[in-house]
């Protein structure tokens, strides 16, 4: 069996967004309402769930972000998280 490839950056922001918006949409609130429990903009959070920070940039949001969107969706971290390390070197 070959080793699995790590994500791009990109991929693993659009991972992560698929994430956020299916623990949302469990959770029954609409993007803004999270946004405004996780005391960040509506637009910030709907750029999230596209796996992006602005257009055309992969999704890297702050930890403490991470930590209060895991507490308004009520699920840890780690199931926001996709599986793996995306690649990390400039261009990626």
């Amino acid at each position: 069996m070959g080793r699995q490839e790590a994500p791009t950056a990109r991929e693993y922001g659009r991972a992560l967004g698929a994430n956020l918006a299916r623990a949302r949409l469990a959770k029954g609130l609409s993007q803004e309402q999270v946004a405004h429990q996780a005391g960040i903009a509506a637009y910030t959070y709907q750029k999230f769930e596209k796996g992006e920070s602005r257009p055309g940039t992969p999704m890297n949001p702050r930890l403490f972000t991470l930590l209060a969107l895991s507490e308004v969706l009520g699920v840890p971290v780690s199931e926001l998280l996709p599986s793996g390390t995306p690649r990390l070197r400039a261009g990626n």
